[in-house]
């Protein structure tokens, strides 16, 4: 360790960024605010140093700067706070930004349309900005490089899985994102994660409630494939090439707890349903090294609810859930064995796999984080992992 990484530890910097991440409200600051840095060069510090000084007396000379185009929400916010209410302007003032096609475009901007299917008002014109808006097909990251969509030669990828389209044959549709070339139907294509060559007879558009089978698609478009259990959230598809797309997250969830059977009859069902819901990315599952009793870890309440009635409606199956206190899950990796085998050894009851066999610490409060992540240096803490 040299000597910029030991002046870290010892002003306590892992433990500084749990406490900051801990106060984030999304999981993008969070990753952020863990990657946060101290410069180590003199010259930069100095600089930096120099650059808020100077802002500093500008500030005492001209005053606050200007905000001009931003708009003052501070009065509605007051009557908000009071219990008033706000009309449909304030409420987009507040929490609308300005329309900027550019941040729309690179996925950083959703435009918000308000119509009415069932009168039929505001349909027309939302089709045509759609249109408009939409950019053209981008180039996808992958493992050996950006994937152009020109390239002659196919390649996609699993982005959804659903479950049970016809609950009465227990059927699930994989969807299929085509990121370059030309997808043909009854043509043989290499599913790269087993390494077999597979052919679809009856790929699928979809149109609102109506689909048909296609004969070939193009890059941008999504193609729903039968699926008996075979395919999961990830998975690429190509025409030989061995690659796989990256940038496919999967979210540290935020509330856990344990699942149970409420039918001992029904256990298969049970295990069956549980499997292609967390498939669909529902929710996340995972199995206790302690224990081997299964968690379930959502980003939202409602989501066990979701779980609970989609397993009695769709599989036959009865769950109940028990409360669990849990913090944080977090993939672990490291290069020191050494440590991380000694983690595994002082972690042993909070540790657990995921549906992929990978390691997951389950920190059950922020400082019992933030003191794993001091005494391990060398084993890294992620709050995202790619499917």
């Amino acid at each position: 360790m040299d000597s910029y990484e030991k002046s870290l530890q010892t002003l306590e910097l892992p433990a500084v960024l749990a406490l900051l991440a801990a106060q984030a409200v999304s999981e993008t600051a969070r990753t952020q605010a863990m990657a946060l840095r101290p410069s180590g060069d003199r010259a930069v510090v100095a600089t930096r140093l120099g650059e808020t000084s100077a802002a500093a007396s500008m500030m005492v000379v001209k005053g606050s700067p200007s905000f001009s185009g931003v708009k003052d929400v501070r009065a509605a916010l007051q009557r908000a706070d009071m219990g008033g209410a706000l009309n449909t302007r304030e409420l987009l003032d507040i929490a609308g930004d300005s329309f900027d096609l550019d941040l729309v475009r690179k996925g950083e901007l959703t435009p918000m349309f308000f119509g009415s299917a069932v009168t039929n008002f505001g349909v027309e014109p939302f089709l045509e900005r759609f249109l408009q808006y939409t950019p053209p097909p981008l180039p996808r990251k992958s493992d050996i490089g950006d994937i152009q969509p020109e390239e002659p030669y196919f390649s996609g990828f699993i982005f959804k899985i659903h479950a049970n389209m016809d609950p009465n044959h227990r059927d699930r549709i994989a969807f299929l994102k085509i990121c370059s070339g030309v997808f043909e139907r009854n043509k043989s294509y290499l599913h790269v994660p087993s390494g077999k060559g597979m052919k679809f007879a009856a790929p699928t558009a979809f149109m609102a409630e109506k689909k048909s089978v296609i004969d070939e698609a193009f890059p941008g478009d999504i193609v729903g494939l039968h699926d008996t259990g075979n395919f999961k959230i990830g998975d690429t598809f190509t025409e030989g090439e061995k690659l796989r797309f990256t940038g496919i997250p999967s979210f540290s969830p935020e509330l856990f707890r344990y699942i149970e059977n409420a039918d001992p009859m029904k256990f298969k069902q049970l295990a069956k349903g549980v499997d292609q819901l967390m498939d669909e990315g529902v929710a996340q599952l995972f199995t206790s090294k302690m224990n081997g009793r299964k968690i379930i870890g959502t980003v939202g309440a409602l989501q066990f609810e979701v779980i609970e009635y989609r397993l009695e409606h769709e599989y036959g199956a009865k769950c109940r859930y028990e409360p669990i206190q849990i913090h944080k899950a977090c993939w672990i990796e490291s290069d020191n064995r050494e440590q991380l085998e000694d983690f595994r050894k002082r972690k042993y009851n909070n540790m657990a796999l995921d549906k992929r066999g990978r390691e997951v610490f389950l920190a059950d409060t922020s400082y019992a984080l933030s003191l794993a992540m001091e005494k391990f240096p060398d084993i890294k803490f992620h709050f995202t992992s790619e499917f």
